[in-house]
């Protein structure tokens, strides 16, 4: 497969930059394949360091960055890649999204090639993303929907157990598996999947966008997968702070709205209103218990509150 690489850098230039670093020799035995950093009007020193990166390192020959004039997004940045990489004659055959935050480990960008080309069927694939100590982390989900948000909002074993077919983020396999979608830190797209239903979402300002693909991917005729022999290093809520397991930070208006696109967009306003509802429960009941337990909070400041101020009952809200 003719490979494009899509890495977007927002004020990560340190990161993005190590990820390339560990991206060399794998582009090296993949003949053809190029990197395309785009950078979403940063205004701060990453045109400059990321740029004297690729000239110093000799990586001008694979790596090209991509100044953008605004920060649009997720979608966005990788999008204006993934349309150089599909407007080239000829086409790329397949374009890898990767995260800024991550370390390729050796194979892992041949591992999701060699699968692809033995499953022709296949139209996404993703990485085992794991810790630097090598500790797998939950990669390669289900669907979100109204009672998988119901139990990852309560997180109570018994209710666990008992909704343990909607959990979205099961354990991560030791196998090659399908999965409803896998996270975009790392995610090769084949080329036909872009042609069928397009480009991704650019309505997404981040987070839920590859949620979305996948699914409008897998209604499409174009099935997910995920393969445990890719192994990437994911420094975890480096590029955002989000979601970093050291520090919960509250969550942006962003992260809501995008969440109220994906149920509206894909489910209709009723399913989402009804999603909102029960998310709502499962939050109030898992602060209550955690409360009764004496046990400290491990979910966002403000959750609820927020939850309530951004669903689909905001006065004002438009898709």
């Amino acid at each position: 497969m003719k490979l494009l690489v899509a890495v977007l850098n927002w004020r990560t230039p340190a990161l993005t930059i190590e990820c390339l670093r560990s991206l060399e020799r794998e582009i090296a035995g993949l003949p053809g394949a190029r990197v395309i950093v785009t950078d979403n009007a940063s205004n701060d020193e990453s045109l400059q360091r990321i740029g004297e990166a690729i000239r110093g390192n000799g990586w001008s020959s694979w790596a090209e960055l991509m100044a953008l004039p605004k920060n649009g997004g997720f979608s966005y940045g990788n999008n204006a890649a993934i349309r150089a990489g599909l407007s080239r004659n000829p086409p790329v055959d397949g374009v890898l999204l990767l995260n800024p935050d991550t370390v390729v480990r050796p194979g892992a960008i041949r591992s999701l090639l060699e699968f692809m080309e033995t499953h022709p069927r296949v139209g996404l694939v993703g990485s085992r993303l794991e810790d630097p100590d090598g500790t797998p982390q939950r990669s390669a989900f289900r669907f979100h929907s109204l009672l998988g948000d119901f139990e990852g909002a309560v997180r109570f074993g018994p209710i666990s157990k008992l909704l343990g077919r909607w959990v979205i983020a099961p354990p991560p396999s030791d196998e090659a598996c399908p999965a409803d979608w896998v996270a975009g830190a790392s995610l090769l797209i084949r080329r036909e999947v872009f042609e069928t239903i397009g480009l991704l979402d650019e309505g997404y300002f981040l987070y839920y966008e590859e949620v979305d693909f996948c699914l409008r991917a897998r209604r499409a005729g174009w099935p997910c997968w995920y393969e445990p022999s890719s192994r990437v290093v994911h420094l975890v809520g480096q590029a955002t702070g989000l979601t970093n397991k050291a520090h919960r930070k509250r969550r942006p208006p962003y992260w809501f709205n995008s969440r109220r696109r994906y149920y509206v967009k894909n489910h209709g306003r009723a399913y989402a209103a009804l999603a909102d509802l029960l998310w709502w429960i499962g939050l109030a009941t898992g602060q209550v218990r955690r409360i009764a337990a004496s046990k400290g909070d491990s979910v966002p400041p403000w959750i609820l509150r927020d939850a309530i101020a951004n669903s689909v009952f905001a006065k004002g809200f438009d898709l």
